[in-house]
């Protein structure tokens, strides 16, 4: 009897410490629960920071400086570290941020002592129950005694990653409404964010985020898997307040100033200027991979990339080489590039490519991200999952010859082809199934036009200087009218290289003015 006794009360007390275990737990679902219950209440703004931390310019705010020593986590076993962002000039709204453990659920409330400001007048100023604008993380990407940041989340959606050896450059956000649209675009943020501690030794570990905006809410989960690349997969479950014009999954934003196919602005020195350099697309079903560089338009340029598969998109910096920028300080040579993969199928749809004109290279003006085909309305929701991947532009498994550089002039100039109102293009693809090709195969060029033009020509030849092959096109669009282009290289009717495309705007500048 007693043994029986001992056996139901050791069963009862398994079952109590079960639920007990599994009550402290905290999930995904948690996470969604709260953004399904926000989404039935009336959107509240984030609280902003004082005044005076708005104002603050942007080398003030980079002024003051997270003191290492404080991360979270550093006096554990774990290889992760977790750096806190001070609010502040962009950084306008606190977020709450909160620890996962054995121990349960823990806030991490705000320690000003965790940073060193310029001036103990501005020290003073900071309220003691400010709140931190976003996080940071670390790992040993190479030195296991150095701990290199390597995901930052920031900034209404925001989060920007980094492969070993890389500078950070283009950002992600969690989603993108209305981007591009004359109605203007919606900001969603990040209000809250959970940490999961990762075991000892473990190399990923677990970020869950709580977004909140007028048009939706939203609860993702982040698999973190930092290394020579770095791997994100996403899990995602949105929720509409109200109906979203155009809706923007997965987006990716980016800089370009100015590069090879365009105009060097006036008292520039740099060769280029640009985070990334060209969007992708692979579309499984018809396999193509279609390429189009990157523009600094004159007017808002918005392109739509219509796919009935798609195997991935991202935007990618091809350009890999010190010479072609010559900046040892911005060093965009060695940003990364990064590909979206979605976990399952998502339908018809198309990839959105949204050009915004700058004149300087502190604005990112380029966002690309998937737009479903069906709208969705207000009390809709959707569940999404895809990988996103920051690195070396080979990260997107693309087995054709790459369009390296992309070159674009005047084509009535003597060496363009001298045909008044012409330009000429000049593309040149090395790489993938192009490298295996004898210098004398049989490569040929198919070249197609939409918009008011003409082809006059176009051709493939072998480069001895490049190693690589080079499509030239000589086009002439009507006078004041936009012209799109798409070109690509073969052998025996198929392709060996992916599809260039390219939308030639009626303002480039690239022409000579005629008196």
């Amino acid at each position: 009897m007693v043994r029986n006794g001992n056996l139901k009360f050791a069963l009862v007390a398994f079952v109590l410490f079960a639920f007990v275990g599994q009550a402290a737990a905290f999930g995904f679902d948690d996470v969604t629960s709260r953004a399904k219950e926000l989404a039935t209440e009336e959107y509240m703004a984030p609280e902003p920071v004082p005044d005076f931390l708005q104002n603050l310019s942007y080398e003030r705010y980079q002024s003051i400086r997270f003191r290492p020593e404080t991360s979270l986590w550093r006096g554990g076993r774990s290889q992760f570290r977790v750096m806190m962002m001070p609010t502040g000039s962009f950084y306008r709204h606190p977020v709450a941020l909160n620890v996962i453990d054995r121990e349960g659920v823990h806030p991490l409330e705000f320690d000003k002592t965790l940073f060193d400001y310029p001036s103990t007048e501005l020290a003073k100023r900071v309220p003691a129950d400010l709140g931190y604008a976003g996080f940071k993380l670390t790992y040993p990407l190479a030195d296991p005694e150095i701990h290199n940041q390597f995901l930052v989340f920031g900034g209404a959606s925001y989060f920007r990653g980094v492969g070993e050896g890389q500078r950070f450059g283009l950002s992600a956000r969690g989603i993108a409404v209305d981007t591009g649209l004359a109605s203007g675009e919606e900001f969603p943020v990040f209000r809250e964010f959970w940490l999961e501690r990762p075991k000892a030794g473990s190399d990923s570990m677990v970020v869950y985020g709580l977004l909140d905006g007028p048009s939706l809410t939203g609860a993702y989960r982040f698999m973190v898997h930092p290394g020579k690349t770095l791997k994100l997969e996403v899990s995602a479950r949105l929720f509409f307040r109200q109906e979203v014009e155009q809706l923007g999954l997965a987006p990716l934003t980016s800089m370009f100033y100015y590069g090879e196919n365009t105009l060097r602005p006036r008292g520039h020195w740099r060769p280029q200027v640009h985070d990334s350099d060209g969007l992708l697309v692979h579309d499984q079903e018809s396999g193509e991979w279609l390429w189009r560089p990157l523009l600094n338009p004159a007017e808002l340029e918005l392109g739509f990339h219509q796919v009935r598969n798609l195997g991935g998109f991202g935007l990618i910096q091809r350009d890999r080489e010190f010479s072609r920028f010559e900046d040892s300080e911005a060093r965009y040579d060695l940003r990364p590039s990064a590909w979206i993969e979605p976990g399952e199928d998502w339908g018809n749809g198309e990839v959105v490519l949204v050009e915004i004109p700058t004149d300087s290279e502190v604005n990112d003006n380029i966002v690309a991200f998937w737009k479903p085909r069906q709208q969705v309305t207000a009390g809709d929701s959707r569940y999404l999952t895809y990988s996103l991947t920051f690195g070396p532009p080979d990260i997107t498994g693309n087995p054709l010859g790459h369009a390296v550089r992309t070159f674009v002039g005047d084509g009535a100039q003597p060496g363009g082809g001298e045909v008044e109102g012409a330009y000429r293009f000049i593309v040149d693809f090395q790489g993938g199934a192009m490298d295996q090709l004898d210098r004398d195969a049989a490569v040929v060029s198919e070249v197609s036009v939409s918009g008011k033009g003409e082809i006059i020509e176009h051709f493939a030849e072998y480069i001895e200087a490049r190693h690589g092959w080079r499509l030239s096109v000589l086009v002439r669009p009507e006078e004041g009218e936009s012209l799109g282009l798409r070109g690509s290289l073969l052998t025996d009717g198929k392709p060996v290289s992916e599809t260039w495309t390219y939308q030639l705007g009626p303002a480039t500048g690239l022409r000579k003015q005629r008196q």
